[in-house]
């Protein structure tokens, strides 16, 4: 019954949104809708990719990606946000083009208001990065989402606590500086909590580029609860993401600040961001001896921190 809802959903979108609506894999049933402010100036865009699970939409939602270099933080946390808010409200209850409709009211919205302008897309993106706005928009033909988003709605407790955050040293080079920070979580809520309250922080705010990825383990699925963020900063999320993978860490997440410097670092900048974050794993005891030894080989021969 849930796969004729979908389908029934999916033609209904493909109607109403033309071209703007994409198939990227029929039978996975994942999706993408280009989702644009207005025609006038200045014109906000953001890429929402959806994949529909089976249970989709009686008894899970849907799972979720917003793609849109410009968006960050605050902004980015208050609009996914409204999406869990009117998933709840109407739980149960096809969602998608309440989905869209939100988001382009959002974009609407802050087109009209006083800093429509997208400022912090310029500055979160450094010279090694600085691409057309139409890049922003990934490539739809190879878009895949992990399919772990889904966990971030099993979590609405709360009950959770903001837990305790860690602040490492940090590395300056040409005057780029890379800071790290670890937190341990084991709920999806309490990423978003450390996010917020890192953002709280007018250093942290300032930064081009704030990189995150969390590793949480699900005892009753035995399986691992994942995701990153790049911020601006292209690939740097997946990397740190990886090393967490290769660390075998668990319930952690950590974020990597970046403040550019003017100076370009090309692939240095993936070697700092990782070192950072590898630093204070050690320094906190996620990481151990064994593993340490190993690390060092790897960096010493520049296997994996190139």
């Amino acid at each position: 019954m849930s796969l004729f809802i979908q389908i029934e959903e999916v033609e209904a979108l493909s109607s109403i949104y033309g071209d703007e609506w994409c198939v990227i894999d029929e039978a996975s049933m994942i999706f993408c809708i280009k989702i644009s402010s207005s025609s006038d100036e200045p014109k906000l865009t953001v890429c929402l990719q959806i994949i529909l699970p089976n249970g989709y939409p009686s008894t899970a939602p849907p799972i979720y990606q917003i793609n849109a270099a410009w968006l960050r933080g605050p902004e980015r946390a208050k609009l996914a946000n409204s999406l869990e808010d009117l998933y709840v409200e109407h739980a149960g209850e096809s969602i998608l083009y309440l989905w869209v409709e939100q988001i382009r009211d959002f974009l609407v919205e802050k087109s009209q208001s006083s800093d429509a302008v997208p400022q912090p897309e310029k500055r979160n993106m450094t010279a090694e990065e600085e691409v057309d706005d139409d890049e922003d928009i990934p490539d739809l033909r190879t878009l895949k989402l992990n399919t772990d988003n889904e966990h971030l709605f099993l979590s609405q407790s709360d009950d959770d606590e903001l837990p305790p955050i860690k602040h490492g040293n940090a590395i300056t080079d040409r005057r780029s500086t890379f800071q790290p920070h670890l937190a341990p979580v084991v709920t999806p809520r309490q990423v978003k909590m450390v996010l917020e309250k890192l953002y709280e922080n007018k250093k942290f705010a300032s930064a081009t580029h704030n990189i995150y990825a969390f590793r949480i383990y699900c005892e009753d699925k035995q399986s691992f609860l994942h995701d990153c963020e790049d911020d601006g900063e292209t690939a740097a999320g997946g990397r740190l993401l990886h090393l967490l993978q290769i660390l075998d860490v668990r319930n952690v997440m950590v974020v990597v600040s970046r403040w550019y410097g003017g100076i370009l670092l090309g692939p240095d900048r993936f070697k700092h961001i990782n070192n950072c974050a590898r630093n204070i794993l050690v320094e906190e005891g996620y990481v151990g001896s064994t593993v340490r030894c190993s690390l060092g080989l790897l960096h010493k021969h520049s296997v994996f921190f190139c």
